[in-house]
């Protein structure tokens, strides 16, 4: 079942920058920021007293998030829901019309498994299921 909004999902250019920006702007230090070596992304989150703003900065030339930032500029990517039955709740939204970019969960760059729809799953953004 649903269980909430886990985070929003921001790509940027520059992490640094953009984590320096924010928390200046909501007045909270820095997060520390985790590199992901094997995907060559890095990341951080912002807690915001139960929804996170997650970060994420993509080093790949061919990645997704990085294509998005080069014709989109820095931005929300993404809305993440919270679930605790991550393929039960997959078969229902794909009954109700929800296509998804890949069939199974996949791990992800937090340690939980997460699966992604493709984008015009709410008006043109696109949300993932994420485990709790």
């Amino acid at each position: 079942m649903i269980k909430g909004i886990g985070h929003i999902g921001i790509v940027v250019r520059n992490l640094e920058k953009s984590l320096a920006v924010a928390s200046k702007s909501l007045g909270i230090p820095m997060p520390p920021i985790t590199e992901v070596p094997e995907q060559q992304m890095r990341f951080a989150m912002i807690d915001l007293k139960g929804i996170a703003l997650e970060f994420i900065q993509d080093n790949r030339k061919d990645g997704d998030l990085a294509a998005f930032v080069r014709a989109k500029g820095d931005g929300i990517h993404h809305f993440s829901f919270l679930t605790d039955n991550i393929e039960q709740d997959a078969q229902v939204l794909k009954k109700r019309g929800v296509e998804f970019i890949y069939e199974k969960p996949r791990m992800g760059i937090r340690g939980k498994r997460f699966v992604f729809t493709t984008d015009d799953a709410m008006g043109g953004i696109p949300f993932e299921l994420s485990e709790i």
